[in-house]
């Protein structure tokens, strides 16, 4: 017959010590619930709410021949995505409300999801996963709603990586617990993104994880060295396996197949020298008309530089620029680890990804397929930049409070 054992009364001092945990514990659940009551960052959201304005402004003008052809309806594309713009920025205000620290629990399950959905695009015959210009990248249900589940793979990484960084300090030094661990999560998703193919895509994942690595604490000999791997990496894709030569090939020269595989460039650029200093003028472009592939899509940046010139198109990318920069000053003053790492992480992927489209419009970098942030159409793309936005201003509620110079 077993002896139950009696637990030991509590002595006068243990009942004092977690009677004292357990007030410290309610005062910081207070004053985290005082602090994310706090005004959100006023010019970071009008930053956000006036390049969404810009955009569907731009993606009507750029949109409408396209739309008229293909559905005889020349609202098509924008009435679709300023829906979407208005569930985003009602997201991004309801985000914003949130206390970021309920996003803690959601880091590890949403990246699991995120790989999940990232297999189901690749698997062979599956009859959700959505095909386009000879690339699976979508899931979803004929043209009525599509996703893609590299977009949630981007936040996923985001909110992990904040989380898991945030509570290491020395340990991101050691190679064990602050590179491999980090690394490995990285060649997981960024290769299943890779697979579909979307190199574009695998970067910004890539280059999302890394940023918040260093920010963590990395040491930088394993920056370098992860630059040379990638580098290596890249050399052998491209010039020994031969993915996606010819992109290379017409980067150098799109005049060589004007007419062919340099097309789409070619006209890119015809559509950014037609613009000069002061463009066209807004709608007017001529390029739209079923010159420029993809016109309300990765290359809508050049119709707004057709239209608006270079005047207009800078006007955008420093607005671009600031928001980029706010965001970043939003995270320098976040009153913790976690809230600096996630707008960290968030702003830099509006930052690679306004960068890499750009570059590519304008023939900076090989041709890729990348979306310009809240200016291409794509619903749920759109949708997710918005309420990634309301990370960052959550964030901001609980900014520590800076010094009047």
């Amino acid at each position: 017959m077993a002896v139950q054992q009696r637990r030991r009364p509590m002595t006068r001092e243990e009942a004092l010590r977690r009677q004292e945990q357990k007030r410290r514990i309610e005062e910081k659940r207070q004053e985290s619930y005082e602090l994310s009551k706090g005004p959100i960052d006023v010019p970071f959201c009008l930053l956000v709410v006036l390049l969404t304005a810009i955009g569907l402004v731009m993606l009507l003008s750029a949109s409408f021949p396209s739309a008229y052809y293909e559905s005889n309806e020349p609202t098509h594309y924008f009435v679709r995505q300023a829906a979407f713009a208005g569930m985003g920025i009602a997201a991004m205000f309801i985000i914003g409300k949130i206390n970021y620290q309920s996003f803690r629990p959601m880091a590890r399950p949403l990246l699991y999801v995120a790989i999940f959905l990232l297999v189901l695009v690749i698997i062979p015959g599956n009859p959700i996963a959505v095909t386009r210009n000879h690339a699976t990248r979508w899931l979803g249900v004929g043209d009525l709603f599509t996703f893609q589940p590299s977009e949630i793979a981007k936040v996923a990484v985001v909110l992990y990586f904040s989380d898991s960084i945030s509570k290491k300090k020395d340990k991101m030094r050691s190679l064990r617990y602050g590179v491999l661990p980090y690394a490995i999560w990285l060649i997981v998703v960024a290769g299943l993104v890779g697979l579909e193919p979307h190199l574009s895509g695998a970067l910004l994942v890539l280059g999302a994880g890394a940023v918040l690595m260093l920010v963590g604490g990395i040491q930088w000999r394993y920056v370098v060295g992860a630059v040379a791997v990638a580098a290596a990496g890249l050399y052998f894709i491209l010039f020994v396996v031969g993915y996606n030569t010819s992109r290379f090939e017409m980067w150098f020269n799109p005049w060589a197949d004007a007419q062919g595989k340099g097309y789409q460039l070619s006209q890119s650029l015809i559509s950014i020298g037609s613009g000069g200093l002061w463009g066209v003028g807004l709608g007017k472009s001529r390029q739209k008309f079923l010159y420029l592939p993809e016109e309300h899509n990765d290359f809508i940046f050049a119709i707004v530089c057709e239209e608006l010139g270079l005047i207009g198109a800078t006007i955008i990318m420093l607005l671009f620029a600031v928001l980029i920069l706010r965001g970043y000053w939003i995270a320098l003053h976040a009153r913790d680890r976690f809230g600096s790492l996630l707008a960290v992480g968030v702003v830099t992927l509006i930052a690679m990804q306004t960068f890499l489209n750009i570059g590519v419009v304008t023939g900076l970098l090989p041709t890729t397929g990348i979306s310009l942030p809240f200016f291409s159409y794509g619903g749920t793309a759109l949708s997710m930049q918005l309420a990634e936005m309301g990370i960052v201003l959550s964030v901001s509620r609980q900014m520590k409070p800076t010094k009047a110079g």
